[in-house]
């Protein structure tokens, strides 16, 4: 497998709609305060009754949460642009959120290993109705987990991150590396937890297999192949899956409580290689805006594969929650959200209005049980699009 070239260099911001207004950090910093946080980049042509209620709901679920930083970008076709970055990107030199700036996007990575995948279909490589264990070994009940269930979130098999020993590990070492292989081992010392398409249960398990099924067939490490066929034909310059844990500058520091103790720590260097598949590629704001639609609209695969992925079902977990093929539908909204020590995510885009969503935070840290990324998500549909909303963030148990 080649060695993965992640980045070619930053390429110029795609130019906005003409009407847009771009304003700088020192313009905006004399209306900041304790109830408002700072504003960096900014680029907006919404009307201005639209804009301050955006302003203020995202002040105040800052305020509220101790959220430190956000990129936030809203396209809306015919109703405005408004692309804003607040707070601050590190904590420590208090330097402010710009808009360009490289973040972990978690577990919207899946939408890139599924498409990867879904492309392979469309060349006659593999079929959706394959059984897993034609690719990879070692899979309990292999025979009858299919590419599909594997996709769709329906294998039944166990979630490596659940394991507890495996989590006292990594909280106590969030630099080690692992293989998708030993992923896999943690997983697989646990029975399936149903049978195949028995129901819908979110599994990062699921993903790895197709990382390393997508490694098998296409004969490229999953990051080579992601950038030649995934990322290199829209243009994704700065989107990668990393070789290491090192984030590329600029960035914006992630902070996390992922720690034995649950103390605040600094996580932008911690190592992603256990989320690999499932969760460790790297964007920005510019390039999700691009990918959300492509994704939504399926430009890189046929139209009888994408219909197959965006034949959604209920996960029984949300309401308004479906699941496609490494895809999720919130209330009309098509993409995925994700999260990571220190970052969470949101890229989406909504058809019916040809709107596109995406949320950046530089934390995991949630509210009340919580997660940041989807109360703002929440607070900006509820203006914007309130017959769609993002659903409001359901309180966990206590961790």
């Amino acid at each position: 497998m080649g060695r993965y070239r992640p980045f070619r260099g930053r390429r110029t911001r795609r130019t906005a709609v003409p009407a847009a207004v771009v304003l700088l950090l020192a313009a905006l910093c004399a209306g900041t305060g304790p109830d408002r946080p700072a504003v960096g980049s900014v680029r907006e042509n919404f009307d201005p009754a639209t804009v301050q209620k955006l302003d203020a709901a995202i002040a105040k679920v800052m305020k509220q949460t101790g959220m430190p930083g956000l990129n936030i970008g809203l396209w809306m076709p015919g109703r405005g642009v408004y692309e804003k970055s607040f707070g601050v990107a590190d904590k420590k030199t208090g330097t402010p959120m710009k808009s360009d700036l490289y973040s972990r996007i978690g577990s919207v990575t899946k939408t890139f290993t599924v498409t990867g995948v879904l492309q392979l279909v469309d060349r006659g490589k593999v079929g959706l109705d394959d059984p897993i264990s034609r690719y990879v070994s070692g899979v309990p009940g292999g025979d009858a987990v299919t590419l599909r269930r594997l996709a769709e979130m329906r294998s039944g098999l166990f979630d490596y991150t659940k394991d507890e020993k495996w989590l006292a590990e990594l909280r106590a070492d969030p630099h080690l590396t692992y293989t998708p292989r030993q992923l896999l081992d943690v997983a697989f010392r646990h029975p399936p937890n149903f049978k195949p398409g028995a129901k819908w249960e979110y599994s990062n398990t699921n993903t790895v297999l197709l990382g390393m099924l997508v490694e098998k067939v296409s004969g490229q490490s999953l990051g080579d192949y992601l950038r030649d066929h995934v990322t290199a034909p829209l243009k994704l310059n700065d989107t990668s899956l990393p070789t290491d844990s090192a984030m590329p500058d600029p960035h914006a520091h992630g902070y996390t409580d992922f720690t034995p103790k649950g103390t605040v720590a600094d996580a932008t260097d911690w190592n992603p290689s256990w989320a690999w598949a499932a969760g460790a590629m790297i964007s920005d704001l510019d390039d999700l805006h691009t990918w959300a639609p492509a994704l939504a609209d399926g430009r890189l695969l046929t139209r009888k594969t994408q219909a197959e992925r965006l034949r959604t079902l209920p996960v029984g977990v949300v309401p308004g929650a479906s699941y496609g093929l490494g895809i999720l539908n919130f209330n009309g909204w098509l993409g995925h959200n994700g999260e990571l020590p220190g970052y969470e995510t949101i890229a989406v885009q909504l058809p019916a209005e040809k709107a596109t969503l995406v949320v950046l935070v530089n934390s995991d840290i949630d509210y009340q049980g919580k997660n940041l990324s989807g109360m703002i998500g929440n607070a900006v549909t509820s203006i914007v699009t309130p017959d769609h909303l993002w659903p409001a963030p359901v309180t966990a148990p206590p961790k």
